[in-house]
């Protein structure tokens, strides 16, 4: 499958996470401050909780439930209680949109 149009890039708000679903696929869509469009698995690997739902801080998405921070870029936690990444997908900005392919997947550097 190739990549679809997952939203416009103004519905997007600085700092927050936008909850998507592309084939069944729950993503995160983060703008951060720098302007950059991240897009990460939208569950916790923790809890099995909406990530979107949580707090975009600098680089990272917490997850208001048990505070497992997420690295935008890598999807690594970055503190317990998650141990385990979530996928990060590659975003392309097209005429103002934001296309995601949710069977590709960013190569986690640790």
């Amino acid at each position: 499958m190739a990549r679809q149009k997952a939203l416009a890039l103004s519905d997007l708000v600085q700092d927050q996470a936008t909850r998507v679903v592309i084939d069944d696929v729950p993503i995160a869509v983060v703008l951060d401050s720098e302007g950059s469009v991240h897009a990460i698995g939208d569950t916790c690997s923790h809890g099995q909780i909406s990530l979107a739902e949580g707090f975009v801080e600098g680089d990272t998405l917490e997850c208001w439930a048990h505070g497992s921070a997420f690295s935008l870029c890598t999807g690594i936690p970055q503190n317990l209680p998650a141990y385990e990444p979530v996928p990060v997908y590659v975003v392309e900005i097209v005429d103002g949109d934001v296309y995601i392919d949710p069977n590709v997947t960013k190569e986690i550097q640790q």
